[in-house]
């Protein structure tokens, strides 16, 4: 279960060949059953709270004193209106149904059994009994008889608040729920902070009700883009990337020149015949000019550097879209991926969040301050909700996790298949099934991690939230520095787990042997990852504004023409996050999958010359770009005589180091820079969180880099052809 390993393992792990493997054995068997132990605790809350009552009372409900609906009671000692026989009475009816509880999230108000739930507005206490003589269902509290509802005194304590809305029961839940939902304005009111106006609420949420088919059809809208687009970037590739490099320094040149043409317009204009408060105001926004113009400045000539190390590494990201457009050729099952990931996720909070319900009704009756009933857990029991939440994460990320060994077993065969004609039938299914055989473990350990990290995350920003406008700046700095360098280390990790996902793929060997492997491997060639990342990242990137502009425009095009109501922010707001959401997780998949083909041809290249014998697995696309480096090589005049050239990694160890040293320096001088503009408070907390991601992320990662480029292994020599 370490990740220790001897140096005899180190030996094998040199002479291992990077290939699919027929013959394969299960991985990391601890982690298997450990985490098959941890679902049958999971298993175990639920099944607790299902024998103690709480799903009889979730589903059917219960009133304030302890009774559940539609069923006879036995009474609770000293807890009046107890032990009621509610046969008749199946629906659970609340005398206030809009008094939200917002610290709470529950309903603030007195539940009863009732037969019925009335289906139109009652308002007035002649109507609420009128409905209890005609339909036998009594709105009043249990000592309150119907006869009395117009004469008693009590009648304004013990009756619902008038008037009673229209109210119709959930389904398969027994509860009445009021069916106009602006009932619920005040809560959505006090979760959206900038409506402070009730009517322009309730005209929010009517747009939406009203416009349910317009956002269904601009949904699939968004799903109908995001499949074209995969397709179209197959065919764009090349000019893609090229137009989108020269967009941004477009961008970045004509954005730093109008900030310093606005600089000197703004320096050259007449002050004489401004007042003092407004020659203070124009003196702050040429400051603030000033900074902007030299901050964009800097930024500007960064990116040129970086653009021009990494000028002649875009063509192998520009191959790679083109080999993974044709992944998807070859592979078009992995086009409905995201549909049975997204599918297993929505089964698995179903169960997550009526297990957490359960747990909600469950224990011991209790009499709360009111004299009325509720239910909870005493004892060690009372902990079950963090064990709760955690199988939340780790099952969730174990899911994900599943997704990302699928993709890449399916790549992997793809690739290392040298005739694609003797693709397995299915690769997604023979993927799915070596999984399932004899890397569930993996996956488990993987996301368990992953799991590791995101918890105290999670928790230190439940802190930072309750602790908001109490804490000092120190403590505020703190806080974020924690949190932002436990969100760098999840993104880190994430990215190393699905190359190690990849690794295991390939070889069959357990998580750490796959992490080390794949690690060797990307720190070797960290610049082309980099470029990749960046490149790709901000295509794909593109690629989802696209669709979310897209999708943005035809709403309100089409919203533009309902004259049933006047306000439809809501419901475009509504269409432009599914619309990034059915984007991302489309896109995700062509992410992972280039990720996936470039671990690969990093193992190709280094492990392969072309000679017979140790021929290249990779496309003819890739196959280019080899030859094309090998000619500028050779036109170059490096490594020596062209029948005894020596190709290198896609970067050498010692210039990898040390163009990983000047980004790193290059890195913290703009952001020392940009912190040095800040004034105050924010200066302390900005220097603090960039020190802290440059000590703990990135000088780490260039020791790592110096380290292992001096274990790499000699390089290829080539024979000429």
């Amino acid at each position: 279960m370490g990740c220790c390993s001897s140096a005899s393992s180190a030996a094998q792990s040199s002479k291992r060949e990077w290939k699919p493997l027929e013959d394969r054995s299960c991985t990391d068997i601890p982690w298997l059953l450990l985490f098959i132990l941890f679902c049958i605790g999971m298993g175990f809350i639920c099944g607790f709270s299902i024998a103690t009552g709480a799903a009889a009372r979730l589903v059917s409900g219960y009133d304030s004193y302890g009774n559940i609906c539609g069923q006879k009671n036995t009474k609770l000692e000293a807890i009046p209106n107890s032990g009621m026989d509610h046969t008749q009475r199946k629906y659970v009816f609340f005398l206030d149904p809009c008094n939200l509880d917002l610290i709470n999230r529950k309903i603030k108000s007195v539940a009863l059994c009732v037969a019925a739930c009335p289906r139109q507005e009652l308002k007035t206490l002649s109507d609420v009994q009128k409905f209890a003589e005609m339909n036998g269902s009594a709105l009043c509290s249990y000592n309150l008889k119907p006869s009395e509802y117009t004469t008693s005194s009590k009648s304004s304590v013990l009756c619902p608040k008038l008037p009673v809305p229209a109210s119709a029961p959930i389904p398969f839940f027994h509860r009445c729920a009021p069916v106009n939902i602006s009932c619920y304005a005040k809560f959505a009111e006090a979760l959206i902070t900038f409506v402070s106006d009730n009517s322009v609420l309730h005209r929010l949420i009517s747009g939406v009700m009203t416009s349910k088919e317009i956002i269904l059809g601009l949904c699939l809208l968004s799903l109908v883009l995001s499949m074209i687009l995969m397709v179209i970037i197959r065919y764009i590739s090349r000019v893609l990337v090229w137009i989108l490099t020269i967009l941004v320094i477009l961008g970045s040149l004509g954005g730093t020149g109008v900030l310093w043409w606005l600089y000197a317009k703004q320096r050259r204009s007449p002050k004489e015949t401004i007042t003092p408060e407004q020659l203070q105001i124009a003196e702050d926004n040429l400051r603030a000019l000033l900074i902007y113009a030299i901050s964009a400045t800097v930024f500007t000539v960064i990116l040129f550097l970086i653009m021009l190390v990494m000028r002649k590494r875009v063509a192998l990201t520009i191959a790679l879209f083109h080999v993974a457009g044709k992944v998807f050729i070859h592979l078009p099952l992995l086009v409905f991926q995201p549909f049975w990931t997204f599918f297993a996720l929505v089964l698995f909070w179903a169960y997550w969040i009526m297990t957490l319900l359960f747990l909600g009704t469950t224990g011991s009756p209790v009499q709360n301050e009111q004299g009325f009933v509720e239910f909870k857990i005493s004892g060690p029991l009372q902990y079950m909700w963090w064990y709760h939440v955690v199988g939340l994460i780790w099952i969730s990320e174990f899911i994900l996790a599943c997704q990302q060994m699928t993709v890449a077993g399916a790549v992997v065969t793809y690739y290392f298949t040298r005739d694609k004609r003797n693709l397995p039938f299915t690769p997604i299914l023979a993927s799915v099934n070596r999984l399932i055989r004899y890397h569930l473990g993996t996956v488990a350990k993987g996301s368990f991690i992953i799991t590791l990290v995101k918890i105290p995350r999670m928790i230190l920003m439940y802190i930072h939230s309750q602790l908001k406008g109490k804490e000092n700046a120190c403590a505020r700095c703190v806080l974020k520095s924690c949190i932002c360098c436990l969100w760098c280390l999840e993104k880190c990790l994430n990215y190393l787990n699905q190359n190690a996902y990849t690794a295991t793929a390939i070889n069959s060997t357990n998580f750490c042997t796959s992490a080390k492997d794949a690690f060797v491997i990307l720190v070797e060639n960290a610049l082309r990852v980099a470029t990749i990342n960046t490149v790709g990242d901000f295509m794909l990137f593109l690629g989802k504004v696209l669709i979310v502009c897209s999708t943005g425009l035809a709403g309100i095009m089409l919203l533009n023409y309902q004259q049933d109501y006047t306000v439809w922010v809501l419901p475009l707001i509504i269409v432009c996050l599914f619309a990034f959401l059915v984007a991302h997780c489309f896109l995700s998949i062509y992410e992972m999958v280039v990720d996936v083909l470039f671990l690969c041809f990093a193992i190709d290249t280094k492990y392969n010359d072309g000679s017979p014998g140790r021929e290249f697995y990779m496309d003819k696309v890739l196959m280019e770009f080899v030859e094309n480096s090998r000619k500028a090589m050779k036109e170059a005049g490096k490594g020596g005589v062209a029948d005894a050239r020596e190709l290198k990694p896609m970067v050498g160890g010692d210039e990898e180091v040390a163009a990983l040293q000047e980004f790193h320096f290059h890195f913290l001088s703009l952001s020392v820079f940009t912190d040095c503009t800040s004034s105050g408070e924010a200066f302390v907390i900005c220097i603090t969180q960039d020190v802290l991601l440059f000590l703990f992320v990135c000088l780490p990662i260039t020791w790592m880099a110096e380290f292992l480029s001096q274990l790499r292994p000699p390089s290829v020599k080539l024979k000429k052809r």
